[in-house]
């Protein structure tokens, strides 16, 4: 019964009929990991920063079920620029898509604490879709004559996008679009004797994210934080977290995905260097009866520009 409802799930994903689902992978820990989403933020924590992300999601709905990894490093380059790179792979049944984005910021002091800084992005996304992999109903041997000797292989999307970002010590907010171009992947014309729409085009999304911290006292920080994201075709997507940060070392949180899911955080500042978090998803959709609901781990690893950086570890 898993197998059948994936199936279905992959069928529909990938476009058997004209795609209008959202398609950017989604994170709970958005909030570390917003590089990839929006390339103003590269440089924005004054250090040379590394982070790895990984999120397994409707763990035991069956094999195929979407899981997501994510790398990330930036850094502070001359005088208010920013660098890095963000890779993504994400994998969904049959098909495998990663993006390879270099990251660029100009960032302008509004005042002494506060900046406004904006983003280019701009690189490569690969697509692979192995359509033998599917269990497709009434076909044991995969013959179906609309996916028969379709698959996709290594095809290359050039991906260009922009995001602004500004922050002060206590809040942030930022608006980007990964990625500008809305291209097609394939259509109906690449399966003979059919009119069954099969296109399966990427289309813009637009992020727009934002936090606050809080000191409750000496030892409790209370940060608040949304994502929005919105794609055409598709209904808004809201995410909203309340994360505490107690003595600067252990980060003990909630979130809450609308119409989607329940989530339960945790983060540890290992060391002066090293922080690592994890998530816990319960799906609020029906989905959540055939699978034990979705992970996520993250690793960020930094080696500090400013010794100052040290002693007042950032919040976002």
């Amino acid at each position: 019964m898993k197998h059948s409802y994936l199936t279905l799930l992959i069928l529909i994903l990938l476009g058997s009929f004209s795609s209008k689902a959202q398609q950017d992978p989604q994170y709970t820990q958005y909030m570390y990991n917003t590089e990839v989403v929006n390339p103003a933020y590269a440089g924005n924590r004054e250090a040379l920063s590394f982070g790895l992300l990984y999120r397994t999601q409707w763990v035991n709905f069956g094999e195929g079920a979407p899981n997501t990894g994510t790398f990330t490093v930036n850094s502070p380059i001359g005088n208010n620029m920013g660098l890095g790179l963000s890779v993504v792979n994400d994998r969904i049944g049959p098909s495998v898509e990663t993006n390879f984005n270099i990251d660029y910021s100009y960032s302008i002091n509004t005042t002494e604490t506060n900046k406004l800084s904006f983003g280019l992005k701009a690189g490569l996304d690969i697509l692979d879709v192995d359509f033998n992999k599917l269990n497709l109903p009434n076909y044991p041997t995969g013959q179906d004559p609309y996916f028969q000797n379709n698959n996709i292989d290594n095809k290359l999307q050039p991906q260009v996008g922009a995001g602004v970002y500004y922050n002060t010590e206590k809040f942030y907010a930022g608006l980007s679009v990964p990625n500008f171009l809305t291209t097609k992947h394939f259509d109906k014309s690449s399966i003979a004797n059919t009119t069954v729409s099969t296109t399966a085009a990427e289309r813009m999304h637009y992020f727009l994210i934002a936090g606050y911290v809080f000191d409750i006292s000496d030892n409790l920080k209370f940060k608040p934080a949304t994502l929005f994201k919105m794609v055409s075709g598709s209904p808004l997507q809201a995410d909203v977290s309340a994360n505490f940060l107690l003595y600067d070392k252990l980060t003990l949180g909630a979130a809450y995905r609308w119409s989607a899911a329940m989530s339960g955080l945790v983060g540890f500042q290992a060391t002066d260097n090293i922080f690592i978090g994890f998530a816990y998803d319960y799906q609020t959709t029906d989905i959540e009866a055939y699978s034990d609901g979705s992970y996520e781990v993250m690793l960020r690893f930094e080696l500090f520009n400013k010794p100052e950086r040290v002693l007042t570890p950032r919040f976002f």
